[in-house]
Protein backbone atom coordinates (compact mmCIF):
# COMPACT_ATOMS: atom_id res chain seq x y z
CA UNK A 1 0.00 0.00 0.00
CA UNK A 2 1.18 3.53 -0.70
CA UNK A 3 0.79 6.58 1.53
CA UNK A 4 1.54 10.12 0.36
CA UNK A 5 3.10 12.59 2.79
CA UNK A 6 1.52 15.99 2.09
CA UNK A 7 2.39 19.55 3.02
CA UNK A 8 0.37 20.80 5.99
CA UNK A 9 1.40 24.45 5.48
CA UNK A 10 2.01 26.63 2.43
CA UNK A 11 5.60 27.66 1.82
CA UNK A 12 8.84 26.62 0.14
CA UNK A 13 10.59 23.28 0.55
CA UNK A 14 13.67 24.10 2.64
CA UNK A 15 15.05 20.56 2.49
CA UNK A 16 14.16 16.90 2.11
CA UNK A 17 15.91 14.83 4.78
CA UNK A 18 15.26 11.34 3.37
CA UNK A 19 16.30 9.55 0.19
CA UNK A 20 14.48 7.03 -1.97
CA UNK A 21 14.83 3.58 -0.41
CA UNK A 22 15.18 4.88 3.17
CA UNK A 23 13.13 3.18 5.88
CA UNK A 24 11.11 5.64 7.96
CA UNK A 25 8.98 5.29 11.06
CA UNK A 26 5.78 7.10 11.97
CA UNK A 27 6.65 10.49 13.42
CA UNK A 28 10.06 10.69 11.72
CA UNK A 29 10.96 13.99 10.04
CA UNK A 30 11.05 13.61 6.25
CA UNK A 31 11.16 17.22 5.04
CA UNK A 32 11.14 20.84 6.15
CA UNK A 33 8.97 23.67 4.79
CA UNK A 34 9.98 27.31 5.13
CA UNK A 35 6.94 29.49 5.81
CA UNK A 36 7.49 33.20 6.49
CA UNK A 37 11.10 32.62 7.66
CA UNK A 38 9.98 29.83 10.00
CA UNK A 39 11.03 26.23 9.40
CA UNK A 40 8.21 23.72 9.87
CA UNK A 41 8.94 20.01 10.01
CA UNK A 42 6.97 17.50 7.95
CA UNK A 43 6.64 14.04 9.50
CA UNK A 44 5.79 10.59 8.13
CA UNK A 45 2.39 9.43 9.33
CA UNK A 46 3.18 5.74 8.84
CA UNK A 47 6.11 3.34 8.94
CA UNK A 48 7.38 2.51 5.47
CA UNK A 49 10.03 2.83 2.79
CA UNK A 50 10.46 6.00 0.71
CA UNK A 51 9.25 5.01 -2.75
CA UNK A 52 9.55 8.40 -4.45
CA UNK A 53 10.31 12.03 -3.63
CA UNK A 54 8.05 14.41 -5.53
CA UNK A 55 9.69 17.69 -4.48
CA UNK A 56 13.08 19.40 -4.38
CA UNK A 57 14.46 22.43 -2.54
CA UNK A 58 12.64 25.71 -3.24
CA UNK A 59 9.53 24.04 -4.68
CA UNK A 60 6.44 25.99 -3.67
CA UNK A 61 3.94 24.06 -1.56
CA UNK A 62 0.26 24.64 -0.93
CA UNK A 63 -1.71 22.89 1.81
CA UNK A 64 -2.07 19.18 0.87
CA UNK A 65 0.54 19.33 -1.92
CA UNK A 66 2.03 15.81 -2.30
CA UNK A 67 5.68 15.61 -1.23
CA UNK A 68 6.82 12.03 -0.62
CA UNK A 69 5.33 8.60 -1.40
CA UNK A 70 5.87 5.82 1.14
CA UNK A 71 5.42 2.10 0.52
CA UNK A 72 3.83 0.76 3.73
Amino acid sequence: MEVTVKAHMPGLVARVVVNEGDKVTAGQEVAVINCMKTEIQVFAQNDGVVKSILVKEWDEMEIDSPMIVLET
